[in-house]
């Protein structure tokens, strides 16, 4: 068999085998890969490039190895799931750099950073300045994690005193100008309904890139002709506006009627619209 038929049976072969292998390890982001993850990368593709190009020339003994360098990993971070001090072992621990606004010298030393480090690490989480920091933690990863102080957290709707609504996950049903009916059936919606938001907005559904539906109901499209100006979705403004006026109605009802009866139905309906609107402002002003 020709060198260059070989070498390709054999990257062709490991190519899927070292997919494999590397599936079995399982999912990690680049970010967050530890020095031990990044040794067992570097070594298992230097593994394969090696058998790929026959420079371990027995094929058994290259598998074996590689092999090893798979399986093993994938092993310790099963124990390390199950027991700390395997975690501890082979990601390390995280380490407290600043302890209520105060840099920790001694830490630093123990984790090999410099106060040049610390700041650049401070700056990446939009830190300027490090006495604004209560808590900073660097993560086994290298990355560092901050807490700041009570009066330099940004404002929440918690800390405003501000109800909001509960969001649920936006559901895609139109990619690339085709319906997609399992999301518009877990919304209850259906397919009418679609096309008929599309003739509101005057878009036929081939110039539909994405279409998306919160969670009230509104629906949202990004075109393929950028040119055209899709108006934004005023459900929650137009119910918000309705029960506010039908609140009004009423009110006005109550006043201008001269039967008891009829302005106590009137009052009546009046509180309940203002209890509901009451509940309901969260969701529909936010």
């Amino acid at each position: 068999m020709p060198e260059w038929l070989n070498i390709l049976l054999r990257s062709i072969g490991l190519f899927f085998l070292t997919l494999l292998l590397v599936r079995l390890i399982g999912k990690r982001q680049t970010s967050r890969l530890t020095f031990f993850d990044l040794i067992t990368g570097i070594v298992t593709g230097v593994m394969a490039a090696a058998v790929s190009l026959n420079l371990i020339k027995d094929l058994a003994n290259g598998l074996i190895a590689l092999a090893v360098w798979t399986v093993f990993p994938a092993l310790i971070y099963v124990l390390s799931i199950k027991y700390k001090t395997v975690r501890d072992i082979v990601q390390g621990k995280e380490t407290v750099l600043i302890n209520h606004g105060k840099v920790l010298e001694d830490k630093l030393l123990e984790a090999r950073l410099t106060p040049e480090d610390l700041l650049s690490r401070l700056r990446k989480k939009n830190v300027f300045n490090f006495a604004d920091v209560e808590f900073a933690v660097l993560e086994p990863t290298g990355e560092v994690s901050t807490l700041l102080k009570k009066d330099k957290q940004p404002l929440t709707a918690k800390t405003l005193g501000i109800n909001v609504g509960q969001e649920s996950v936006p559901q895609t049903v139109m990619l690339d100008g085709i319906i997609m009916d399992e999301p518009l059936t877990a919304m209850g919606l259906n397919r009418r309904w679609l096309h008929t938001e599309l003739e509101k907005v005057g878009v036929a559904p081939e110039n539909v890139f994405i279409g998306q539906v919160d969670s009230v109901g509104q629906l949202y499209l990004d075109l393929f002709d950028d040119t055209i100006q899709v108006p934004k979705p005023k459900t929650k403004e137009l119910a918000y506006a309705t029960m506010k006026k039908c609140q009004a109605d009423c009110e006005l009802y109550a006043l201008g009627t001269k039967q008891p009866e009829a302005k106590k139905m009137y009052e009546k309906s009046s509180e309940i619209l203002s209890e509901v609107i009451q509940e309901l402002e969260p969701l529909l002003k936010r």
